[in-house]
């Protein structure tokens, strides 16, 4: 049975800006700074409750209980890979559906995977997430609240989060404004204060998001999911590419890169016999020749509704070597979580079609 919650008259305190909180705190009489202490503990302090804003006054503190909710995400279970080293979490939102969210740590960081809709439109063939289907955005507080949970949890450790990839559920891109705002929000410097070098946005290849992205001059990271060099090859396994082929994701690539002057990412998952081979490598690195950019490839994650296997070690490091001949950096990117369905996705998928 799916636990629903519901609090339509209450304004979800993780979507506001530190700007609309303190029009909201003025307009009930008190002055800005009561605002920046409210700030300070959900960023901070990673208060998630009224009751624990103790530097308030008592009556401040009802008056948040009364006009806010503080959570809209409840952990269902938590999975842990045999390693110890990621941990992927299944959250419940207010409306019964599921995301998920995976911490994979390292030596030197921290770093957190995370959603920003539920299900994905782009419909890629390879993705438990695309092949849900799209169900609808996360608001910009049920994207911060990812972080601000596995906070909590490193802070017991005495760890905090280092790093953010956008790269869980949906398309980040298709749901701009509250992704920036999220990014926006853990970035504000009387918060969290988490470097926008720290995070990374990854996107199927929306161009015109993409030259959006490229006009504000932000500091975060661009990843861009290629996976193939040719158009029909691309079709069958990112139906968006129908819409926006290769040679435009590439021109606002260069583009992106000549109006900011910051690196891009590609990311390509290795798919045994479908995109893997040394062919396809030196197809890639005439395609990006001259572009100041880094190839990520991954062994494919195995999901249900795809029979594409990940490509063997041998294969991959070819491909590697194959792309760097030609100068193009490269890295292959150890695969995390297999045995806990790390791939996100792919526990959601089961929790949504039980909950409709």
């Amino acid at each position: 049975m799916t636990q629903t919650i519901t609090s339509p008259q209450k304004v979800f305190i993780l979507d506001l800006s530190l700007p609309e909180l303190e029009k909201i705190v003025q307009a009930w009489g008190e002055p800005t700074y009561r605002a920046e202490q409210i700030w300070r503990g959900l960023y901070q302090q990673l208060w998630n409750a009224s009751s624990q804003f103790s530097p308030l006054p008592k009556a401040l503190r009802q008056r948040l209980e009364e006009e806010f909710t503080f959570s809209h995400l409840i952990p269902v279970t938590s999975l842990h890979s045999s390693d110890g080293n990621t941990t992927k979490t299944l959250f419940q939102l207010p409306d019964g559906l599921a995301i998920e969210a995976v911490l994979m740590r390292y030596e030197r960081r921290n770093t957190l995977c995370i959603s920003t809709q539920v299900g994905c439109a782009m419909g890629c063939v390879f993705c438990a997430t695309g092949q849900m289907g799209f169900k609808r955005h996360l608001s910009p507080g049920e994207i911060t609240e990812q972080v601000l949970y596995y906070a909590r949890l490193l802070r017991q450790e005495g760890e905090e989060v280092t790093n953010i990839v956008i790269m869980g559920m949906g398309e980040p891109f298709h749901n701009y404004e509250a992704t920036m705002k999220a990014i926006d929000n853990l970035n504000h410097p009387l918060g969290m204060n988490l470097g926008a070098r720290r995070f990374t946005i990854s996107t199927v290849g929306l161009v015109p998001a993409i030259r959006r992205f490229a006009t504000e001059k932000r500091q975060v990271n661009l990843a861009i999911s290629l996976h193939a060099t040719r158009d029909e090859v691309r079709n069958s396994l990112l139906p968006i590419n129908r819409k926006y082929p290769i040679q435009e994701v590439l021109a606002a690539c260069r583009d992106y890169v000549a109006q900011t002057g910051r690196r891009i990412t590609f990311e390509w998952a290795l798919i045994q016999d479908v995109n893997d081979s040394v062919e396809t490598a030196r197809e890639l690195a005439a395609l990006l020749k001259g572009l100041l950019c880094h190839v990520n490839v991954i062994p494919l994650n195995p999901t249900r509704r795809y029979s594409g296997t990940g490509s063997t070690r041998e294969r991959a490091n070819a491909f590697k070597a194959e792309l760097e001949r030609h100068g193009i950096p490269c890295t292959v990117r150890i695969r995390r979580g297999i045995d806990i369905q790390a791939g996100c996705g792919q526990l959601a998928t089961l929790h949504n079609s039980l909950s409709q």
